[in-house]
């Protein structure tokens, strides 16, 4: 989304942009014989007739790049101002939510507080409270995806260019692998007081940042509870910004996942701990491992980070908006609603009307 500039136009007072041209009023000098004339000093390298020859010649679309891009970085921003909106969407959920893990949990430790600061019904506000901003910050920009499962749905069902997803997923996992790192940072001592020792990392404390699965779960049961988990989150998540379905205003949106992320969260999270997005568990995981961890992060119940929180919200979305799209959406830009071979041909074979 561009940024929206009048244009400058040739009515504006625009100062010649040339090294060693200065003007300097006589009233600012004590000499008293100075004139405002002999205080302009134009050097002779710059030749003024030239000057205003290529301002004559200077074309609208010249004037309204100086307005978009007065410097070098407003030229680069927009190459990156997608990714780096899902970099910080996906942050921001992941500093909310894995922020209040930690405190709910190290809390309950009296080696760390006097006190549980919060209970389960905190965890699943501040993850939901995560999702929301993390949605208002990027959602304008970026269309708000945080979830690389919801990245590879729109691109499958809506049209959204292949070209972008790896920048969008890259962005994502960097974001989630960041927003971990410095709530880790801010935790540090209390992981220390907690585990009982200083350096001390086991799976219960790499729980506060990835997701794992409860002991009496199959690999698949863990699998199905995510897949259903996001599905759902799609399905709310298609609805609401489906103009067909009586939608919100765009900037309710967010409050929509906020509620729905709340509800899962409070219905369905605790199987798994409902990650629901690759990039939630896969930043962190990555941050896990490089903070000291080590594999055990990789190797727990033969490579569950990879079929659960990863394999398992890509195929929940991909179903979620499968469903939406075959039964309730409309719009042309969906793969079900693409018209087939017989139609294509029967609107070329009939006559034009008059």
């Amino acid at each position: 989304m561009s940024a929206n500039t009048a244009p400058l136009t040739r009515s504006q007072n625009i100062l010649p942009d040339s090294p060693g041209f200065t003007e300097r009023l006589s009233y600012i000098h004590s000499d008293a014989g100075r004139t405002r004339k002999d205080s302009l000093e134009v050097p002779e390298k710059y030749d003024t007739k030239d000057h205003t020859r290529n301002l004559e010649h200077a074309s609208q679309d010249d004037f309204d790049h100086i307005t978009q891009f007065p410097n070098k970085w407003a030229e680069i921003r927009p190459l990156i101002r997608q990714p780096a909106a899902e970099f910080l969407g996906t942050m921001i959920l992941v500093i909310f939510g894995t922020g209040v893990n930690c405190q709910v949990v190290l809390s309950s430790s009296t080696a760390v507080s006097s006190s549980v600061k919060g209970q389960y019904l905190s965890i699943s506000f501040g993850w939901a409270v995560g999702l929301a901003l993390g949605a208002w910050v990027s959602g304008g920009v970026s269309g708000g995806h945080i979830n690389p499962a919801v990245t590879i749905a729109q691109a499958i069902f809506r049209g959204f260019s292949w070209k972008k997803v790896p920048s969008y997923i890259l962005a994502q996992v960097l974001g989630a692998c960041t927003g971990a790192g410095i709530v880790y940072a801010n935790y540090h001592r209390a992981i220390d007081l907690f585990e009982g020792g200083l350096g001390v990392r086991t799976i219960g404390t790499a729980s506060l940042f990835g997701t794992f699965g409860m002991d009496y779960l199959s690999n698949f049961q863990c699998f199905c509870s995510e897949a259903l988990g996001t599905a759902i989150l799609l399905l709310v998540l298609l609805a609401v910004t489906d103009k067909r379905n009586g939608p919100p205003p765009s900037g309710l949106v967010p409050l929509v996942l906020f509620i729905t992320l709340l509800g899962e969260s409070a219905s369905l999270g605790m199987h798994t701990g409902f990650a629901l997005n690759p990039a939630r568990d896969l930043g962190p995981r990555l941050m896990c491992w490089m903070a000291g961890y080590g594999r055990q992060v990789w190797n727990y119940r033969s490579q569950y980070w990879l079929y659960t929180p990863i394999i398992g919200p890509i195929v929940g979305a991909i179903l979620g908006t499968m469903i939406y799209d075959a039964f309730i959406f409309t719009g042309s830009e969906s793969i079900f609603n693409k018209p087939s071979a017989a139609a294509r041909r029967r609107h070329l074979h009939t006559p034009a009307e008059v």
